[in-house]
């Protein structure tokens, strides 16, 4: 089982120490519904990850580490049987000793329309919520971040971020917990906070908001990408099933109404930077992740609709600041 000690010991020496009032409990609770199923088949085939020491390691501009040259032909084949075998890739690409893991999103076009828009994460704490497997954790350490954490429940994302992890283990800043965001006390304790493709999953956007609220200091910014719907402020789509064949969709508000309902929070300043349509170059079937992807979630008649007949995806990117009113 993953040992969680590090991130504890960490934690008790800066500002994330109150969080030791409940992470050890919660945690320990996570290990003990989780000692079968197919959780400990990828832990033992992280136990099978080579040892391999490289100073060759690049995040600011993608996720790189180590260089082909540094393995054998063969070492290199084995490498890839081994990632393979956590299947599907969802979120990258990562480049490990020449094995180039092509994802189904490529994250890096979204982290590319995200960080010019973003505050300078140099010397922050950031929490991404819902961060999947982990890579854009590796991109906020890339630019400076003092300490990165990211949540997630699915344990498959947990053990692509360790297989990642496992090539540079030397990195003490950088963690992911298989943790949801309502499982969070308020630690009020983080400079950013992500939630990025979280909050058409969550029953109450509302809720969502503010308990990413409840995770920032005092005028910290939080950055919110999501789907939504063309419209004004009262529109708001409720898929009747599915939406794009995903089932757990609640609410695709408009880009309008979502900037009101965080105003209604008690944000501040905040703003609609980004929006754009999701393209089948961005989110599309490779190698390394062999299911359906945005293709098949399209109308083949009309791209711009969804099978079910709804507005095909478009996403929006939301930066907003925390109010020293919201505390009180």
């Amino acid at each position: 089982m993953i040992n969680f000690s590090t991130f504890y010991s960490i934690i008790a020496q800066n500002r994330l120490n109150h969080w030791l009032r409940d992470l050890p409990t919660q945690l320990h609770v996570w290990e003990n519904t989780h000692v079968h199923g197919k959780l400990a088949s990828w832990m033992r085939i992280l136990d099978k990850l080579p040892e391999i020491k490289t100073n060759n390691i690049e995040l600011k501009e993608r996720v790189e580490i180590g260089n082909a040259d540094e393995l054998s032909n063969g070492e290199t084949k084995k490498l890839e049987n081994l990632l393979q075998k956590f299947h599907p890739w969802r979120k990258g690409p990562f480049d490990i000793y020449g094995v180039h893991i092509d994802t189904e999103w490529r994250s890096d076009w979204k982290w590319d329309r995200v960080l010019t828009h973003i505050s300078p994460l140099k010397y922050r704490y950031v929490l991404d919520v819902g961060c999947g497997n982990g890579y854009h954790l590796w991109r906020m350490l890339g630019e400076g971040a003092t300490f990165v954490v990211g949540i997630d429940p699915n344990d498959l994302f947990l053990c692509q971020f360790e297989a990642v992890r496992h090539f540079t283990p030397h990195d003490k800043n950088i963690h992911l917990l298989p943790l949801g965001i309502q499982t969070l006390p308020k630690l009020q304790s983080f400079d950013t906070v992500f939630s990025m493709g979280v909050l058409y999953h969550r029953r109450s956007p509302m809720d969502h908001i503010t308990q990413l609220q409840d995770q920032l200091v005092e005028g910290g910014e939080l950055v919110l990408e999501t789907l939504i719907i063309d419209g004004d402020e009262n529109t708001v789509l409720v898929p009747q099933d599915r939406y794009a064949k995903m089932h757990n969709i609640w609410f695709l508000p408009s880009a309008k109404a979502l900037k009101l309902w965080l105003e209604k929070c008690a944000f501040e300043d905040v703003r609609i930077v980004d929006i754009n349509d999701t393209l089948t170059q961005e989110q599309r079937s490779t190698d390394w992740m062999r299911n359906e992807s945005l293709a098949d979630y399209l109308d083949p008649n009309d791209p711009t609709k969804t099978i079910e007949g709804y507005p095909a995806p478009k996403r929006a990117l939301f930066i907003a600041q925390k109010s020293i009113q919201s505390l009180n």
